[in-house]
């Protein structure tokens, strides 16, 4: 279960990096499952139309903490 959060949390790492390099110029990798977010989530929440950089960058810092949280998780079970 922790590989699976973790590959999860890299994951969105990368669309969140990915979609923020999107939004600042034209993202050619991957672009059709990297921007998912950046093109088909962000532009139907109402909330998130004309921020679409923060939410990129938060889309990334929450594919970080997963990735922390998994690790720390399972630091503490080797113990």
């Amino acid at each position: 279960m922790r590989k699976a959060v973790e590959l999860v949390g890299l994951f969105l790492v990368a669309e969140g990096v990915s979609g923020t390099i999107d939004h600042l110029a034209v993202q050619p990798f991957f672009s059709f499952l990297l921007n998912f977010v950046n093109r088909v989530v962000i532009p139907r929440i109402d909330l998130l139309a004309g921020h679409e950089l923060v939410a990129n960058l938060a889309v990334a810092v929450l594919g970080a903490v997963l990735v922390l949280a998994a690790n720390a998780g399972s630091s503490s079970e080797r113990t």
